[in-house]
């Protein structure tokens, strides 16, 4: 190979034509291995030797400078030399996005509006995730957490988590390094678009799920979270004991009481036998939780047509009921029942609530379409903790930052997410790539399906500014 030299082609180079969202393969050999990009038409090419597919597609299509997506350096083919020119840091930034301290440290103090490289503006971070098939399920839940700033300032630091030993074969963490990518994605304010295909983040979410969660195929976007947060927390080393940043986001702990509860069919006096023994007695455990599940009071059934048009609604504070210590509520296994009842001990930074909408029957799946009437700002969970947390647990009180909808039909249907802008106070709904600013009143019209809720971490921060 030449030493490096000034390059005469630089002005063919063609920018809007270059993504780097998709798989790093060869589109001719498909291979991951030594792939350059074409800077002119944007493909991807194997080699830059004598008789590779980059070095081909130069002499056939008088296209010369080429990206090594790997080593990110530049090279003028077919005469085979490296480039160094400052002119092109551009398209090196949008393929590897770099976050200084500094920069993190500002990005929920202030609403700069940058122009990507199409003309378009943007907020970084209020950018639309393209829906590759049927994939909006997993793009709500993974802009929902792009919006929890302890976990998308961990992971724009790829320092944070790059020492991280895992055992050999493992796949796992592939996850994480696609995650901090679509992150440094997200949240770049040089893009060239504003909007970023979630592509390779999928491609390990098939693959390190075992193809349980597809791009294809619509899926539950609660079944995903819940996969997403256990996996990440795994791949990061995370334990019951050991703390991730997923756990240090979103874990809270609860009290569980629960209680056997004899066979129905047997007759009153067999029953009352049961009840006075051991295994029949309330048993109390300590768990932990990443999210709590709200369940939803079973829907009327109207049997006039126009009556259908009468969506039954209830207030936040009924459902949380279920975790006031008293609410009772049955669990049926195949072959036992438990009458169980919930009280919390310790509150998270972050709390995710998912709004049970959807139950399977034998064969489908019924969706209640119940709207959750809550307050944007200001609920506190006080009276939902056990007596002695209420001593320890100094801040209970908290705002909404992200509520994921579902709209339509139960196995069909759409997601979109309402996320607060930190910087600015105010809210966006994203539809894929979609952006539009919206009020804050809309948002609790709308069937929410998961929610995530900002602890007040001081009595100042009352977050007047978010307009309800």
């Amino acid at each position: 190979i030449h030493g490096s030299r000034h390059c005469p082609y630089l002005d063919t180079i063609n920018r809007s034509v270059l993504d780097f969202d998709f798989e790093k393969l060869c589109s001719i050999s498909l291979s991951h291995i030594n792939v350059y990009a074409c800077l002119i038409c944007g493909k991807y090419f194997q080699g830059r030797g004598l008789k590779s597919h980059a070095y081909t597609h130069s002499v056939q299509f008088t296209h010369h400078v080429f990206l090594n997506l790997h080593t990110l350096k530049f090279y003028c083919l077919p005469d085979n030399y490296e480039i160094v020119d400052s002119s092109l840091e551009d398209i090196t930034y949008v393929l590897k996005p770099t976050f200084t301290k500094q920069h993190i440290a500002g990005l929920d103090k202030q609403g700069k509006l940058y122009r990507a490289y199409d003309g378009t503006t943007y907020l970084p971070g209020i950018v639309g995730l393209n829906n590759i098939k049927a994939n909006d399920y997993a793009n709500v839940v993974l802009q929902a957490f792009s919006n929890v700033p302890p976990l998308r300032n961990y992971f724009l630091e790829e320092e944070n988590y790059r020492g991280i030993r895992r055992p050999p074969g493992d796949i796992m963490f592939l996850l994480v390094q696609r995650f901090g990518e679509l992150m440094r994605k997200l949240w770049n304010p040089r893009n060239f678009k504003a909007h970023v295909s979630p592509h390779e983040m999928l491609q390990a979410v098939v693959l390190c799920s075992k193809k349980n969660f597809q791009i294809t195929k619509q899926g539950d976007a609660v079944d995903f979270m819940t996969w997403f947060l256990n996996a990440l927390h795994g791949a990061l080393g995370g334990t019951k004991k050991k703390k991730s940043i997923i756990a240090k986001a979103f874990q809270g702990s609860m009290r569980i009481f629960s209680k056997k509860l004899p066979h129905p069919d047997l007759t009153p006096e067999e029953k009352q036998a049961l009840l006075v023994t051991e295994e029949y007695q309330e048993q109390m455990s300590e768990s932990t939780f990443l999210f709590l599940t709200l369940d939803l009071p079973t829907a009327p059934l109207y049997k006039d047509e126009k009556e259908q048009l009468i969506i039954p609604q209830v207030p936040l504070f009924n459902i949380l009921g279920k975790f006031n210590g008293n609410t009772e509520k049955e669990y049926k296994t195949y072959k036992e029942n438990f009458l169980k009842r919930f009280q919390l001990t310790k509150l998270p930074p972050y709390l995710v609530f998912c709004i049970k909408r959807f139950t399977k029957n034998n064969f489908f799946v019924e969706k209640n379409p119940t709207i959750v009437n809550f307050p944007i700002t200001n609920v506190d969970l006080r009276e939902y903790l056990t007596e002695e947390a209420q001593l320890t647990e100094k801040h209970t009180t908290y705002d909404l930052v992200a509520n994921v909808v579902h709209d339509g039909k139960p196995t069909e249907g759409a997601y979109r997410i309402h996320v607060l802008h930190h910087g600015t106070g105010k809210w966006y709904e994203m539809q894929d790539l979609q952006v539009t600013d919206i009020l804050p009143q809309m948002i609790t019209l709308s069937e929410a399906y998961i929610q995530i809720w900002k602890r007040q971490e001081s009595d100042d921060d009352t977050n007047n500014h978010t307009g309800v």
